[in-house]
């Protein structure tokens, strides 16, 4: 068995990254991808390696010949590599794949040593290895009968996103036997470039075979090992993520993303938080039959937004502003305060980020469960001169709750005090107190001093359109907003979601009391668990403490490599313990974090 590696491509895409060098020997993690790629090979005892060069060809032969590679390497060279596509490159080898069995990739992969491993334990001589399409994945894919038989080649330009359910992406590494290479393939891509010329892919003339009634390859699915194809500075930053050998690296890169784990092979988050049963498929069919004239027409300006919000949420326009996201709200709301602030921790940093520290009061509660009453907030800022007072309501991530008479008390006290309070109820939907929110129009009129925000996000499961209201009496504030953030704040998928969600509002009641109901039976599993302690919540997500002796960074750790589950180490946020906040998903998700729990702990 020899290899085969293609790398006579320029990498244009990723830019000064390949502008003297080949795309090859991009660094990941300060290995090049060659240099990994080639010890992985070594290792399998293969006859030789056979490396097909072009652009910066000397280069890369220069740079390997450092790596101390003891497998013979043979070099064959595409000098119009700039004018060629990869069939010219394959092209050129083709009488080395007639001399033995041959594992065929592209240079620019990253891969776990189990990918090739799939390929070499697999019996079947002639291989296309392929994986399940996501939607991070870009270029040829195919279509697979129930024995692996390849029923289509589906090129880019042919793709059809309404069947990607039956879509696999093609990994471009293939296992090629010498019957096959000799009788089938050298042939198909001497005729095919004698007919459509150089400027082809090799994996063409694969679809032209697979048409034939005995066409020798057929697919070997993955399944869960890791790979990726770097064809820009995305893709780079996401393999360095996924293939760090460091693994609180790892962790910290992927924290440090804060969204966009689409791009994570099955990765499941139990990290952000959702609404899991919301929106229903009848709203987002909506959407979708509405997508291209949202996605080719400007949004309304702040006004119109304020009409589509205020209709929501049962307010008038003058008291609502939108945000792009409840973090652009809170970002112009916390720089219009001053003097001191009262805050509960823990809690949702992005409120004190955004203020001055040395302005802040702060109120630990003492207890073991870090819960509060509104009493207890009432007793400990009497004396503090606090000139505003914050809440999150549900907390986060503690999921204290505070039910809605107390708050009605202490927006109150906080009146006849002359204190300003923000309430944040992002949460409070999740609630087992039904209509516990504050945003009524007669009651934020009466109590201009009360700012009332809530993420959309957050509530009604559609973090990726980005919308957050906040809503107050204080009409002169909620003016000022609307001058600071941008006219066009909201897109038109934001903008088109509030004009049609009213609609949907009884599945949205429907969804509320089935996370309700998930949340309950999640708490009661992981009661089950030993080395856990459970603390009472009122929001979609649920805080433990581990008490078994195991740190809360190497759980995080262990759930994120292991079983490719992300949930939040609070290490950073609550002292004196070992804590994490679990995302409250549906039961299937769920079920599985129970179980790795159980075997982690």
């Amino acid at each position: 068995m020899q290899a085969m590696i293609l790398a006579a491509g320029m990498g244009r895409r990723l830019k000064e990254l390949t502008q003297d060098n080949t795309k090859c020997m991009v660094k990941v993690n300060g290995v090049t991808l060659i240099e990994r790629m080639l010890h992985q090979l070594e290792a399998r005892n293969l006859s030789k390696i056979v490396i097909v060069v072009g652009y910066e060809g000397q280069k890369l032969i220069d740079y390997i010949g450092t790596l101390g590679i003891k497998t013979p390497i043979v070099y064959v060279n595409n000098p119009i590599y700039d004018k060629t596509n990869n069939i010219y490159s394959l092209g050129l080898a083709k009488d080395y794949l007639c001399e033995e069995d041959t594992l065929l990739f592209e240079s620019d992969l990253i891969f776990e040593d189990s990918v090739i491993d799939a390929l070499l334990n697999d019996p079947r001589d002639t291989l296309a290895l392929v994986d399940k399409y996501e939607s991070w994945m870009d270029g040829t894919c195919v279509k697979l009968t129930a024995d692996d038989s390849i029923e289509a080649f589906v090129p880019g330009k042919k793709f059809k996103f309404d069947e990607i359910k039956d879509y696999y992406k093609t990994v471009n590494i293939y296992k090629f036997s010498t019957h096959f290479s000799i009788t089938h393939y050298v042939p198909f891509l001497e005729a095919y470039m004698k007919a459509l010329g150089d400027n082809e892919y090799y994996e063409q003339v694969l679809r032209v075979i697979t048409m034939l009634d005995d066409p020798e390859i057929k697919a070997k699915r993955l399944d869960g090992q890791l790979w990726y194809e770097i064809d820009d500075i995305q893709d780079l930053d996401i393999a360095t993520s996924m293939f760090t050998p460091d693994i609180d690296e790892k962790v910290d890169l992927l924290q440090n993303r804060y969204g966009g784990y689409w791009r994570y092979p099955k990765l499941i988050d139990f990290c952000y938080l959702v609404n899991p049963y919301f929106p229903p498929q009848k709203l987002i069919d909506e959407m979708k039959a509405n997508f291209e004239k949202l996605l080719t027409q400007y949004p309304s300006g702040m006004r119109v937004n304020s009409l589509l919000a205020a209709k929501n949420f049962n307010v008038h326009q003058e008291n609502i502003v939108v945000g792009n996201g409840a973090a652009e709200l809170i970002k112009s709301l916390m720089s219009q305060l001053k003097g001191k602030v009262g805050i509960i921790r823990p809690t949702f940093e992005e409120y004190p980020n955004r203020y001055n520290k040395e302005e802040t009061v702060i109120f630990t509660p003492s207890n073991a469960d870090f819960s509060y009453t509104a009493e207890d907030l009432m007793n400990f800022f009497a004396d503090k001169e606090i000139e505003t007072l914050l809440i999150v309501n549900p907390d986060n991530p503690t999921g204290n709750y505070i039910p809605k008479a107390g708050l009605v008390k202490l927006v109150e006290w906080t009146k006849e005090n002359n204190i300003r309070l923000i309430l944040d109820e992002s949460f409070v939907d999740f609630a087992d107190e039904e209509d516990s929110t504050l945003i009524i129009q007669e009651f934020i009129a009466e109590n201009r001093h009360l700012y009332v925000m809530k993420s959309i996000s957050k509530s009604y499961g559609v973090p990726g359109i980005r919308l957050g209201i906040l809503a107050s009496g204080d009409t002169e504030m909620i003016s000022k907003m609307k001058k600071d953030v941008a006219i066009w704040n909201i897109n038109s998928f934001g903008e088109f979601y509030m004009q049609i969600a009213e609609k949907y509002q009884k599945d949205y009641v429907k969804a509320l009391k089935l996370i309700r109901a998930e949340r309950a039976r999640m708490v009661c599993e992981l009661k089950k668990l030993s080395g856990i302690r459970v603390f009472p919540s009122q929001a979609n997500y649920v805080m433990v403490e581990l008490t078994g002796g195991v740190t809360a960074k190497a759980v995080t750790k262990k759930l994120l490599v292991e079983y490719n589950l992300f949930v939040k180490d609070l290490s950073a946020k609550v002292k004196n313990g070992e804590f994490l906040r679990l995302a409250v998903r549906d039961t299937e998700d769920n079920d599985k974090l129970i179980k790795a729990l159980c075997e982690v702990l």
